[in-house]
């Protein structure tokens, strides 16, 4: 091995082989001493990664920034770095070999204290999975840890009745009501509105696309516009040169919570999001007999389980085979009803016959002879003028 400088001011440098490959590096430090035993750890520790199998201790720091980078093209980036940010004040400064499954959910733990709900805990734990699977590939890991996940309850889809709309619409502000009746009638999602430019529209084909790196899909839709949709369009004309839904000469990055909220309120509606505006949408079409596979090519999803969401709306496609089940029908419902009045007298034939009977002082039990044709008799006579006479 050996150590060398460019200058007395210089940190000294070390230079060996290990492997039949060159290590020519900087040790940082000017004290030859310090620069020795630097040198002869880095000699070591290469050795033992060669011979052991030991991997170099990286830190939790060094692998989200190398995951940062290597996914700097992530539309979701922004929502990332908050999680990881929010991760890395527990993590921070910590050898990735040190965060096992324990570290891990008390993570979880600390992260459900804030008061957020079970799938936010899960979201910031799939940030740190992520990582921690890009260290894994890198080498860095010799395994990558199970994630324990929080379950998450069944949410209802919430969606506003007609009435409902409208007085959310006439609460918001001008500019905001403008993109909540256009998300109403379209379905598309908050950012595609936000960030719906005039290039993206042609009025005289009544048609709108939302580009591939636009959509959550990522694939290129086109946005059929009907006659609610074009009417807030024209209304919109000349409010802006590019954008359609401008606020102080600029897109708008997120609605106002405190005017959507006061909104909500005045709607009567509750924990109602911007995003149930699209739930709104795929609710009223179907509940007006949209085919659930054309409301898929109308939102956009590629799996049709999420449009099966709204299907219990409306289950009038379900009728034609509810007598499926081999179930005979009655021929004549009349008649069949006609029986059934002739089946109640002739009970209450036998009912009255059972009264005389007991007013006799005929024991139940104890008849030597076919009642009903005595009875019957009986009553024949009893309608015989001679009979009563003879009485």
């Amino acid at each position: 091995m050996r150590l060398f400088r460019r200058s007395e001011a210089d940190a000294w440098w070390c230079d060996f082989w290990h492997q039949g490959r060159r290590v020519r590096k900087s040790t940082g430090r000017t004290d030859r001493r310090e620069a020795q035993e630097y040198a002869d750890g880095l000699k070591a520790k290469l050795w033992r990664h060669a011979r052991l199998g030991e991997r170099p201790a990286v830190t939790w720091d060094t692998a989200v920034l190398d995951w940062l980078e290597a996914h700097a093209h992530l539309r979701t980036l922004p929502d990332r770095k908050d999680q990881l940010r929010f991760a890395s004040k527990w993590l921070e400064g910590k050898p990735l070999t040190a965060i096992d499954r324990d570290a891990l959910d008390a993570l979880g733990k600390k992260k459900a204290a804030t008061g957020v709900g079970p799938a936010t805990v899960n979201r910031h734990l799939a940030a740190v999975s992520a990582v921690l699977g890009h260290a894994f590939k890198k080498g860095w890991l010799p395994n990558k840890p199970p994630i324990p996940k929080r379950h998450e309850p069944e949410k209802r889809i919430r969606w506003a009745t007609q009435e409902q709309a409208r007085k959310l619409i006439s609460a918001l502000p001008r500019h905001l009501a403008a993109m909540a009746e256009f998300s109403l009638a379209t379905g598309l999602r908050q950012s595609n509105v936000t960030h719906l430019e005039w290039s993206q529209v042609d009025l005289g084909r009544r048609l709108a696309w939302i580009l591939a790196d636009q959509a959550k899909g990522k694939r290129d839709l086109a946005v059929p516009l009907s006659d609610a949709a074009v009417a807030v369009l024209r209304r919109q004309l000349g409010a802006h040169a590019k954008w359609v839904f401008p606020y102080r000469g600029g897109a708008i990055k997120q609605p106002t919570q405190v005017a959507w909220l006061a909104a909500v309120k005045a709607a009567g509606l509750a924990d109602f999001h911007w995003h149930d505006l699209r739930h709104t949408w795929a609710s009223w079409h179907v509940q007006n007999g949209t085919p659930l596979a054309v409301l898929q090519e109308l939102g956009g999803w590629r799996d049709l389980k999420m449009v099966l969401r709204y299907a219990h709306l409306a289950p009038g496609h379900l009728a034609p085979y509810a007598g499926n089940s081999g179930l005979a029908k009655p021929q004549n419902v009349e008649i069949d009803r006609a029986q059934n009045r002739t089946h109640d007298v002739r009970i209450a034939e036998d009912e009255e016959d059972e009264i005389l009977l007991e007013m006799n002082g005929v024991a139940d039990g104890a008849r030597t002879h076919d009642n009903r044709n005595h009875n019957r008799r009986s009553r024949e006579n009893q309608s015989n003028p001679e009979y009563v006479t003879t009485i």
